[in-house]
């Protein structure tokens, strides 16, 4: 896909764009809804309406009544959510259309209904329940919807996980590998009733032994971002910083998160930032623009990324710039919106329903 700002927007100054942005704010009212990751820049988070995580987010967007157009300052698949979760009359709007989601683009839904025929010898849909995490494309939430699973994020997976297993006595969750994993562990799930299907292999790698015995059966797919973090980083960071509290995000490798403090969602990592002690030295293993804001807004804590000299940026999510933001609030009407059609729409709306009943 290619994607081109006009010159005008391109060209235009920090100053300007603000201006612009406020202006078009003022003259949209209450007809427009901007909703912000915390991922996103420190400069776009200030113009959000609501500034949430994944879950957060997607659960104001069902919540919106009245609104016209709902501006979604994240990427693709929060955006495909969006539109599912809000009243068909809305308009949903990525301010930067190439901003996807590496992890997303792991599960290919030819590989995924791949998985799920093989899988039918072990109990099909009579006994597995799917789980998408909510970093998948609207045609792997429909799946999901179809065979009477759920998506979940990292706020509520392990409801999710308890839900599962109250509807069947096998879990096929995708894509991220680690979050499942370190969900799963918690939750009382043994390492060897763990599998992991490695879709580039060829029955996923595994003996029908292991997927009789497996429990949860995790696709194999990562976060690019979260992976970036290990354990030597935290013996590090300990070492210089005695008193130090350490959380991350359960993307991140099941060995790091067995080492920090605390972990959880990116709302979680934000509660725990803000009910610190003042004076806290925290050290967190997530997105770096995320930590800079926690930062900036708890001046009297010591904030900073666990992984030292290296950058946990997600490309992605920093796409979205003002200049993006401003041309989209001023050519609403010229641009084309996201939109989920039926049957596609209808089938993730079951999975997505599922995901806020049971958080």
């Amino acid at each position: 896909m290619y994607f081109s700002l006009p010159t005008e927007y391109r060209e235009a100054g920090i100053d300007e764009l603000k201006e612009r942005i406020a202006d078009a704010r003022t003259r949209l009212g209450t007809r427009l809804c901007i909703l912000t990751h915390h991922y996103q820049r420190m400069e776009i988070v200030e113009f959000g309406d609501h500034v949430g995580d994944s879950y957060g987010l997607s659960k104001i967007a069902a919540e919106q009544k009245n609104v016209e157009y709902i501006v979604f300052c994240g990427v693709h698949f929060m955006a495909e959510a969006a539109d599912i979760l809000s009243d068909p009359s809305k308009k949903v709007y990525l301010p930067n259309p190439l901003a996807g989601c590496p992890m997303a683009d792991m599960a290919e839904m030819s590989d995924v209904l791949s998985a799920w025929d093989y899988l039918g010898q072990f109990g099909g849909v009579e006994h597995i329940t799917p789980i998408s995490y909510m970093n998948t494309t609207a045609g792997l939430k429909a799946f999901t919807g179809r065979n009477g699973g759920l998506i979940c994020t990292s706020s509520n997976a392990a409801a999710a996980l308890k839900w599962a297993f109250d509807q069947r006595e096998k879990i096929f969750f995708f894509p991220d590998q680690h979050l499942g994993r370190n969900t799963a562990l918690k939750y009382g799930i043994k390492p060897e009733e763990i599998a992991l299907w490695d879709y580039s292999r060829d029955d996923g790698g595994l003996s029908s032994e292991q997927l009789e015995q497996a429990r949860i059966i995790l696709w194999k797919g990562h976060c690019h971002v979260h992976t970036n973090f290990t354990a030597g980083q935290v013996a590090e960071v300990r070492s210089e910083h005695p008193d130090v509290k350490i959380v991350v995000h359960p993307e991140c490798p099941n060995e790091v998160v067995e080492l920090a403090d605390a972990s959880g969602s990116t709302r979680f990592i934000v509660d725990y930032c803000q009910n610190a002690p003042s004076g806290s030295t925290i050290a967190i293993g997530t997105e770096i623009n995320l930590i800079n804001r926690m930062a900036k807004t708890y001046p009297d804590k010591t904030i900073f990324e666990l992984s030292g000299n290296i950058c946990p940026v997600c490309a992605n999510m920093y796409r979205t710039t003002l200049n993006d933001l401003a041309f989209t609030l001023e050519n609403l009407e010229q641009i084309k919106p996201i939109k989920v059609v039926d049957p596609t729409r209808s089938e993730a709306l079951l999975a997505l329903e599922k995901m806020l009943e049971i958080h």
